[in-house]
């Protein structure tokens, strides 16, 4: 009897003790103090006031207008908010840091990076996702970046921390230990905090001028650089070995952690997902795997010393950027719970890996792919890791059978022969003169908006773009002339520098706009500007001469009073190691006639990956196009921006080009509040909670796949 007795107050202990730490490991997420949510990314949030049952009855709380939408340039906000005691700091279109009061959406103050620039200070007006938040009692500091500046703010009245850095911000060229004054630097995603430090990965080109993407650590109080992680490995450092050519890290630039960080605090782990190396589209001149290109890296977070990688793929010539930080989670596998990461890809897939070693969790096989490369100089990798499980969230490639349905006949036939006349049977295929078709496309697949993993069921949820794209090789002349005109200079340049984003018709490609017409917005000064300093996606060309620029501008802008006038060329050493061979026609997506994906829908999903098992619980399309929703067909549309997971059942996104806010059931996918928001919300929503009200905030912006720019951050609760 006393046994019996003894054994129940045991379990009674046990079921205590496991409430009080559920308690406790949730209570973490009931606020949003950090970009993606926690510093595990993992989207996910404990509240759940608003839940299956109510989230019909959601309602605007509040909007609040920044003022400063560049409808003409189509301005964007990409933000993530972070709300802290009560306050909301983001980002506005041109690169504002404000505080609102989260309650209500009434500002509190606004610093304007742009009246830092009395001291020369080189302004980029590049996209933000979020900021990053530290506090020491009452020293309260939020670092965000601002072109080619991480700034110090005080985080209760919106002034420069002049004690940090130089006069309160730290030049992202300065420390990379060459010289990359002229290289295009800035950082689209916020920092991580940890300890006193914070870390920062950059957004560099993606063209051979590129500069490395190493990874740095700030003392938050003192600007101070704490440690450097090289993403391209110099001599003696694990994965120089990597690189055939022995002195290509000289050289080459790119590996950059552009997406932003997840960190195991507690392990002090911290874990970068890192781009391709440049230039993107032919690897001649970096033979090879090049490590730490298209890896996830885990380095110990104080020191920046590294612990293990996972490379997703090998010498990568088709972009395959790893577009998001990874979440860390927990799942069962053989009996035991393992603490893994879960790394979303472009090409669909997700890698699912040991925390603390990098071993996947499920097997990984190394495949054999395509080698038949028709450009000198390449050398492709042999095989490509493709998992076993979890299942790809995507379609594996595009034949006659995808070809868009919904077509007319003649239109449709107009798919058929060109896709005939491109390579397209495997994802890997050597990009060709002829035009090879990438797909999963080079916006993936999974995009920087991440993923969103749900502790109570072991769901992942990430949204996915399934729009192909073509990349068609050209030969790219280098050298100068001795002698030429203006207009032969700006036409020569014109296809060195801006070919591969805008095509060789000057008619834009992918979300690269049109240079037609271009004169009616912009004189020759203004267009040298534009060339030096760079506008979002566009970086800065400050490794031009005045007079190069002068000739671009001639050419783009067509100044007949300057095109027949003699070109003088800038006589300055030429790094003949980034004179390459090849360039693309354009960032073309595989579009109808009529304008739509020339695949079959859907063109985007929304998608539900047991991590456990590895299999799809569910996937949907996501978004709408409204002729085709008339006749009762939900396509899906491209998207952008992540998605977020509540206790409450639901998973909100906004993300789609139709404009809509969305909430699905979480367990079923199934469709449960839908709402038209001011202006695309190509971003992340945050969620919070201020006196037991809960609230929902998603940054309005628009700007992408031709929609119209907006400048609202709109909060929904219920009434």
């Amino acid at each position: 009897m006393f046994k019996n007795s003894y054994c129940f107050l045991l379990i009674a202990i046990f079921i205590l003790l496991n409430a009080c730490l559920s308690k406790n490991n949730t209570s973490n997420y009931n606020d949003w103090k950090v970009f993606g949510g926690t510093k595990e990314n993992t989207h996910y949030s404990s509240l759940k006031e608003i839940d299956t049952s109510n989230v019909g009855q959601l309602k605007v709380s509040w909007v609040y207008h920044t003022g400063d939408a560049d409808t003409i340039n189509h301005s964007q906000i990409q933000c993530n908010p972070i709300i802290i005691d009560g306050i909301m700091y983001a980002t506005s279109p041109s690169l504002k840091l404000f505080a609102l009061d989260a309650l209500t959406g009434k500002s509190k103050w606004v610093f304007n990076p742009k009246e830092r620039n009395k001291s020369g200070m080189d302004f980029i007006l590049n996209n933000n996702r979020g900021v990053t938040y530290w506090q020491d009692g009452n020293d309260k500091r939020i670092f965000y970046t601002a072109g080619s500046f991480l700034f110090a703010i005080n985080a209760s009245d919106g002034k420069i921390i002049s004690s940090f850095g130089n006069d309160g911000k730290i030049d992202l060229h300065d420390g990379l230990g060459k010289d990359v004054k002229n290289a295009y630097i800035a950082a689209t995603s916020p920092g991580i905090i940890f300890n006193d430090l914070i870390i920062i990965g950059s957004r560099v080109s993606e063209e051979s001028d590129a500069a490395p993407g190493h990874i740095r650590a700030y003392n938050v109080k003192t600007g101070k650089q704490e440690w450097i992680f090289h993403t391209i490995p110099q001599p003696g450092e694990i994965g120089f070995d990597s690189w055939e050519d022995t002195v290509a890290y000289k050289h080459i630039g790119g590996a950059n952690c552009w997406s932003g960080f997840a960190l195991d605090e507690k392990r002090g782990i911290l874990y970068a997902p890192i781009g391709s190396a440049s230039y993107d589209f032919y690897g001649g001149k970096r033979k090879g795997n090049g490590l730490f290109s298209d890896c996830l890296v885990a380095l110990d977070a104080a020191i920046g010393k590294y612990k293990w990688h996972f490379q997703d793929v090998h010498h990568d010539v088709w972009d395959k950027d790893l577009p998001t930080p990874p979440a860390l989670v927990s799942v069962m596998h053989d009996g035991k719970k393992i603490d893994a990461v879960a790394q979303p890809t472009k090409t669909g897939f997700v890698f699912l890996l040991d925390r603390e070693t990098g071993k996947p969790i499920f097997p990984v096989e190394e495949k054999n792919v395509p080698q038949n490369s028709e450009l000198i100089g390449e050398k492709l990798s042999l095989t490509q890791p493709i998992p076993t499980l979890p299942k790809s969230f995507m379609r594996q490639g595009f034949n006659d059978s995808d070809i868009n349905n919904l077509l007319p006949d003649s239109s449709y036939q107009d798919i058929k022969k060109r896709l005939a006349s491109y390579h397209s049977d495997n994802v890997f295929n050597p990009l060709s003169k002829e035009g090879t078709v990438v797909f999963p496309g080079l916006d993936g697949g999974a995009e920087w908006g991440g993923a969103a993993f749900d502790p109570a069921t072991g769901l992942l949820y990430v949204n996915a773009n399934e729009m192909p794209w073509v990349l068609t090789i050209i030969d790219r002349k280098t050298g100068t002339p001795k002698t030429e005109k203006y207009l032969d200079a700006g036409t020569r340049l014109y296809m060195q520098n801006c070919v591969s984003c805008h095509g060789p018709d000057r008619k834009g490609s992918g979300n690269y706009p049109s240079l037609i017409d271009v004169s009616k917005k912009y004189n020759e000064q203004s267009f040298a500007e534009l060339i030096s300093t760079g506008r979002r996606m566009m970086p800065a060309f400050k490794q031009l001469s005045d007079e190069e620029k002068k000739a671009i501008a001639s050419f783009v802008l067509n100044i007949k009073s300057l095109q027949q006038n003699n070109f003088v060329s800038k006589q300055e050493p030429v790094d003949t190691f980034r004179n390459l061979p090849y360039t693309i026609t354009g960032y073309n997506k595989f579009l109808s006639k009529e304008g739509y994906p020339a695949i079959k829908p859907p063109w985007g999903t929304l998608n539900a990956i047991d991590l456990n098992t590895g299999e799809i619980a569910w996937e949907i399309p996501l978004g709408e196009y409204p002729e085709f929703k008339q006749k009762g067909i939900i396509t899906g549309t491209e998207n952008y921006g992540g998605p977020i997971v509540t206790a409450g059942g639901l998973i909100f996104i906004a993300a789609t080009r139709d404009g809509k806010f969305r909430a699905f059931n979480k367990r079923t996918g199934k469709l449960l509040f839908e709402t038209d928001l001011p202006a695309a919300g190509f971003a992340t929503p945050s969620m919070y909670n201020i006196n037991g009200k809960q609230f929902i905030v998603i940054a309005c912006g628009g700007g992408k796949l031709k929609t119209k720019s907006g400048d609202a951050y709109v909060a929904f609760a219920l009434p």
